[in-house]
Parts: C-alpha cells; structure tokens; sequence
C-alpha cells in the first residue's frame, strides 16, 4: 500500500471521528436544551397548578381561574411542541381543556370563596405573598397577549382590593390586640397608617374601613384623655390632702 494511499486513509478517519464528535456534541446541546425547556415548562405548570390549589385562600374570580388553566394548556402544548415523543401529553391536554370547557359553561359567583380575615400576622404575611404571585401571573400573561386587556385590568385591580383589604384588616387586627395590652401609642401609630393608607380610596370598602378606624382611633384619644384627667383629678385629691394635713387645727396635749 503506498503512503499517499495510507495518508489519505488516515487522514479521513480523522476526519470521520472529528464529524461524528462534532455531531454528538451537537445532539447532546440540543438534547440538553430540551431537558432544560421542559423542566422550565414543568416549574410553570407546577407552579400554577399551587395557584389554582389555593382557591380556597381568596376569592378566585372566573376570569382570574381561566387564566390560570389556560396557562398550565398553553404551556403543555409547548411541552408537546418539545417533545412530540410523550405520550402522557396528549392526554393532559385533553383533561385540562375540559376543565376550562367546566369552567365557561358551569363556573358562576357562588363558587367563589369567601375573604377570610387573617388570624395571625404569619396569615396575612402568606396571603399578600400569594396575591403578590397572582398578579404576577396575569401581567406575565397579559404581556404574552393570552388575557385580554380589560380583563387583566379589571381583575389586576380585583386583586389590589384583596391587598388592600388583608393589609386593613390586619391593622385593625393588631391595633385591637395593643389596646388590649394597654400599648396604645402603637395602636394609634397602626390606625394612622391605615387611615394614611386609605386615604387615597373612594370605593365602598375601603370608606368603610377608614370610618371604621377613625372611630378606633377617636376611642383611645377618648380613653387617654379620660384617663389624663382621672390622673390630674388624683394629682389634685393628693395635693389637697396634704394642704388640709399641714393646715388641720393642731391638738393640744
């Protein structure tokens, strides 16, 4: 076998193995960028899917529960667009695009939870946070052209109420509880907030609220000031014990 024969070989083997090397890396990226696609669509799903379990937290209204599933079927089909090999997929979609089909002809306002007040400042704390994640969930939605304008905004300002009113509520909470550790500087500094807070609102809530706390609020200044005056009455009473002592008609002995 001549060299030149045996050079030209060689050399296309090498350049065999480079190709083949050069190809499985490049599955391998594609086959890694997939993996991370998925896991990505996965976290979405599973993250919605949490909203959507803690319905019974907050008032979830029809439109905010359809945006919710709309985005875990949005999301499968990309799954599916990603890997069209899942076979568990189809099925999915099917379960979940039946479930909005519910919830367009079947879901009315009497499904909706009612506002529950929270019991603990842990409570409320969690309750904002999942507000917080709601309407992050719309705007990101929104902003993908999957929830109509009017309806992002009608249900984004739904959701600033629910804000608003957890963040009153607990104020009141919190202000009853220094009143009734006699720690009345805070409980006025909390009112004011809240009055400050609500200042700016003119639906039928927060007035009510704000009515609400300024009648709290006028009661302690009512109770300091009746006790101002019982301690000055007593500073008094002892003032004039001590001149009537001093002053008393002395005993002859």
């Amino acid at each position: 076998m001549s060299m030149p024969l045996v050079i030209g070989l060689v050399s296309l083997l090498l350049i065999l193995i480079v190709g083949y090397n050069i190809i499985i890396q490049y599955r391998q990226q594609l086959e890694s960028k997939k993996q991370q696609e998925l896991s990505k669509c996965i976290a979405i799903i599973d993250s919605t899917e949490e909203l959507i379990g803690n319905a019974h937290h907050l008032p979830y209204s029809k439109e905010l529960l359809m945006c919710l599933n709309r985005r875990v079927l949005f999301t499968l089909e990309s799954m599916r667009d990603i890997d069209p090999t899942d076979k568990a997929l189809p099925q999915r979609i099917i379960n979940v695009t039946e479930q909005i089909r519910q919830l367009q002809e079947n879901y009315s306002n009497a499904d909706v939870a009612n506002f529950k007040v929270p019991n603990t400042d842990k409570q409320a704390l969690g309750m904002l946070q999942l507000v917080k994640r709601l309407k992050n969930t719309i705007r990101n939605e929104h902003s993908k052209g999957r929830m109509p304008t009017q309806s992002f905004v009608s249900e984004n300002a739904r959701l600033e109420g629910l804000q608003l009113r957890i963040n009153i509520e607990n104020v009141v909470k919190r202000a009853n509880d220094a009143r009734m550790k006699r720690q009345l500087g805070t409980a006025k500094q909390l009112l004011k907030k809240g009055i400050d807070v609500l200042s700016s609102k003119n639906d039928n809530y927060a007035n009510q609220a704000r009515e609400k706390l300024m009648i709290m609020l006028s009661e302690i200044d009512s109770s300091q000031n009746m006790s101002r005056e019982q301690e000055r009455q007593q500073m008094i009473d002892k003032e004039q014990d001590e001149l009537d002592i001093l002053f008393q008609p002395k005993r002859k002995w």
